[in-house]
């Protein structure tokens, strides 16, 4: 994929884990952003964090940092809406976005690629990723030209959920099998911490 920039929300934070932010926790010693950005980089031509707050936490990585660009409408959706229009002010040739969750080590190396020729052979505006019977709507591919119908919906209609939106376009779903493990696995526990260590293991490390 030559054009296809991707937004990492690194938003969510470790509450059941004491605290702070979750991307930033070690699995088989690396941090799981770190992990995201090295599945993700050889798919997208330029990745983007969206996290709000201080922006120097997330220095080491060295990607753009931004915030949500629509005030107090915390999750995904609005870091969705701060991605497109990142995209449309950067990248104006651009006419699609990815988004994917900055807590998921895992990400399948065929991610962009698979959502891509899925969207295109359903002639979908939007496409998300499944794994067995459940869907992965923060994990996608978005039309950049609907940003404005997003911020509607945002500030206007007060919609939070994606899956609310989402169900008003053409919409690709594509499933990836969950073996020998579930590509879309988040870490959320200490417990899941543990598994992720040995799925890491599984993973080639």
């Amino acid at each position: 994929m030559t054009e296809m920039p991707g937004v990492l929300l690194a938003g969510g934070l470790a509450r059941r884990m004491g605290g702070g932010d979750k991307p930033m926790r070690i699995i088989a010693g690396k941090t799981i952003l770190d992990r995201v950005i090295s599945r993700l980089r050889p798919q997208c031509d330029a990745l983007i964090l969206n996290a709000n707050g201080d922006p120097a936490r997330f220095a080491q990585f060295g990607l753009p940092v931004i915030a949500d660009s629509v005030a107090d409408f915390p999750g995904p959706l609005a870091g969705i809406l701060a991605g497109l229009d990142w995209v449309a002010a950067n990248r104006p040739d651009v006419n699609w976005m990815l988004s994917a969750a900055g807590d998921c080590p895992f990400l399948p190396r065929d991610l962009v690629a698979r959502l891509d020729r899925e969207r295109r052979q359903q002639n979908a505006e939007l496409a998300v990723a499944m794994s067995g019977d459940q869907t992965h709507p923060v994990i996608g591919l978005w039309s950049v030209r609907l940003r404005e119908e997003l911020r509607q919906a945002l500030v206007v209609e007060g919609i939070r959920k994606i899956d609310r939106w989402t169900s008003r376009y053409p919409l690709a779903t594509v499933t990836w099998p969950t073996a020998p493990f579930d590509p879309f696995f988040n870490a959320n526990t200490v417990e899941d911490i543990a598994e992720a260590d040995r799925l890491a293991a599984l993973d080639g490390g």
